[in-house]
């Protein structure tokens, strides 16, 4: 054999396979991650949508109740950030405002929240794909309110199970970053806003919320909860003024609870006649 040739080794065939089964992991790889950056794009869309465009006029009205409140425009962005939840900041606000301490504020919020964990148990199966690891749906629940709920109720079921968390990460995302620059805009130019613009735009997010709920229920054990609310609230407002979105949430939820038990128990006795 000639000095400048080499010995060809009984594994290079075993070399070159391996080297070519990297190099296709590595553009399934790419291939995956340019996928899910294509479905997080597309739910980032969303953003031009009307319930956005109504959250975000929401938060308008946000801004103007925190700088009346005397809250600068970094606690407003890290509240947007961190709390996200619309009516949780105004929870923080009133707390802040009547000068709760820091323990009856964070017990207020956390209230306040507790609304979501629901929304949260039903959106997570949703979610969930084979590969959905658990880190991934934590960081997502982060962005469950009613706004993302909705648009991804209303749009999962077209989505591609192993690609659903990149688009809900694409709807939570903008979301939250592109009202966190609206809070800072609207301080910027607050001088040049009435605070009855403020209060009128606060109020648009409430009716979107009714009426979306509304839209998107699947059962009429919701509806029920919806309307036995509206009735309920101004009763438990006049008793209870301290206490009245908590009795109603209570006692809203037990009709609503009541109701469903009472159409099950239609269904079973008609399938049994």
């Amino acid at each position: 054999m000639p000095d400048h040739e080499k010995p060809v080794s009984p594994s290079a065939p075993l070399n070159h396979r391996a080297e070519a089964a990297a190099s296709s992991h590595d553009g399934e790889v790419l291939s995956s991650f340019a996928e899910r950056l294509r479905w997080f794009g597309r739910g980032s869309r969303n953003i031009f949508s009307i319930p956005a465009l109504l959250l975000i006029s929401s938060f308008i009205g946000f801004s103007g109740l925190a700088i009346e409140s005397g809250i600068s425009m970094g606690q407003a962005v890290f509240m947007t950030l961190t709390i996200w939840a619309l009516p949780a900041k105004v929870v923080l606000i009133g707390a802040i405002s009547a000068g709760s301490s820091m323990a009856a504020a964070a017990l207020a919020v956390a209230l306040s929240s507790v609304r979501l964990m629901p929304m949260v148990v039903a959106l997570l199966p949703e979610l969930k794909g084979p590969r959905s690891r658990k880190i991934t749906l934590l960081f997502l629940s982060h962005f469950v309110a009613v706004t993302a709920w909705v648009m991804a109720m209303e749009q999962l079921r077209h989505i591609p199970r192993d690609l659903r968390t990149s688009y809900f990460a694409g709807i939570g995302v903008t979301l939250v970053l592109t009202n966190a620059a609206v809070v800072a805009l609207i301080y910027m130019l607050s001088a040049n806003f009435p605070p009855l613009l403020f209060a009128a735009l606060f109020m648009l997010t409430p009716m979107y919320f009714l009426t979306s709920l509304w839209r998107s229920s699947r059962e009429q054990a919701g509806k029920a909860a919806l309307l036995s609310g509206l009735v309920i609230f101004p009763v438990m407002h006049a008793v209870a003024p301290g206490y009245d979105l908590l009795l109603t949430g209570i006692t809203g939820g037990a009709v609503a609870f009541g109701f469903h038990l009472y159409i099950q128990h239609l269904r079973r006795k008609e399938a049994q006649s």
